[in-house]
């Protein structure tokens, strides 16, 4: 009986070592050819952003072609769908945010499950939003903000770049905690978003600070607060919402890489390594990072890291989406 086991041991072990060596050969040569970066919103947001700076770090890395497709629709669905269904070989990628956690709970009717159709890869950054509005609106603090909107119910307006992003459930948990009617105005990314903002199209916004806060130091727009608990420190003068009056409240964006469910682990893991080795030991990337307002992701940013830290943003944002009844048909 012994030696039947030996024999079968060593049969498994040959086998295994006949399986996995394409997979180690196809690792060991990727990317032999352009790998596709796909962003589910228009140029111009954070996740664009944070997707170009990736694209170049890695390109840098591998010396191969790193190109950034933006696909925009439905809070970045029709981008990760587009993904999902790809074929799991590394070339293409899909740069999700904290709305690829929100769209599992807020859309009652979904083409693909992100836990499931997606490899997570590695988190890129943390990113703190900030509320703001159009330097003609007659506030300057949060207190203001809130008195406006209930001296004039349904008058100020929140744009967002989409129905289940961060600034849009920042925007609801915002009147949830402080009782104002104000009207929530989606978009399809925070470009165009923005840009209404700047030309007073709309009044207000909870959105990423990264590509705000050039606007707000230029006077175009009035920087209320921040989302997060604490301070930011590459703009310590602009307080907190929670210190500014609305206690509790605390919101924060993030950007990671996913790949399509299936894709060999040691591509996975070979993306995953280049992009921590840019993000501890690359000056310029450092310099991008605090230029642009982007937190660097809490170690360890293993795969395994991230994958927990998705499930655990789509349960909490799950619980937010069903007390508020956001969800989307």
């Amino acid at each position: 009986m012994k030696k039947i086991y030996s024999k079968l041991a060593g049969v498994a072990a040959v086998l295994a070592c006949v399986a996995s060596g394409p997979a180690l050969a196809q690792a060991s040569a990727y990317p032999s050819k352009p790998v596709r970066l796909v962003v589910g919103y228009a140029p111009g947001g954070t996740t664009d952003i944070s997707a170009r700076m990736i694209a170049d770090v890695l390109g840098k890395e591998f010396g191969q072609t790193f190109v950034v497709e933006n696909k925009p629709g439905a809070n970045s669905n029709i981008g990760a769908e587009a993904v999902a269904r790809s074929a799991a070989d590394g070339y293409t990628l899909f740069v999700g945010s904290i709305s690829t956690a929100i769209n599992q709970s807020l859309y009652s009717k979904m083409s693909y499950d992100a836990l499931k159709d997606l490899d997570a890869v590695a988190l890129l950054n943390v990113v703190p939003n900030i509320l703001a509005v159009n330097a003609s609106v007659p506030v300057k603090t949060v207190q203001e903000y809130i008195d406006y909107a209930k001296k004039n119910p349904g008058k100020l307006t929140c744009a967002s770049p989409g129905n289940g992003s961060s600034a849009h459930l920042g925007c609801e948990l915002f009147k949830m905690k402080t009782g104002i009617d104000i009207l929530h105005v989606p978009y399809r990314g925070s470009g165009p978003a923005v840009a209404d903002l700047l030309g007073g199209q709309v009044d207000s916004i909870f959105d990423n600070l990264p590509p705000l806060l050039p606007h707000v130091r230029a006077g175009k727009l009035t920087g209320l607060a921040v989302t997060t608990g604490s301070r930011v420190p590459f703009a310590p003068e602009i307080p907190t919402i929670a210190e500014s009056g609305v206690e509790g409240f605390d919101v924060a964006a993030w950007f990671g890489l996913f790949a399509p469910a299936g894709t060999p682990p040691e591509i996975v893991q070979k993306v995953n390594a280049a992009i921590n080795k840019a993000l501890t030991s690359d000056p310029a990337l450092a310099a991008s990072y605090q230029t642009n307002g982007f937190l660097m992701p809490p170690p360890p940013n293993t795969p395994q890291a991230f994958k927990a830290f998705m499930e655990s943003e789509t349960r909490k944002w799950g619980e937010v989406v069903k007390a508020t009844n956001l969800q989307i048909n």
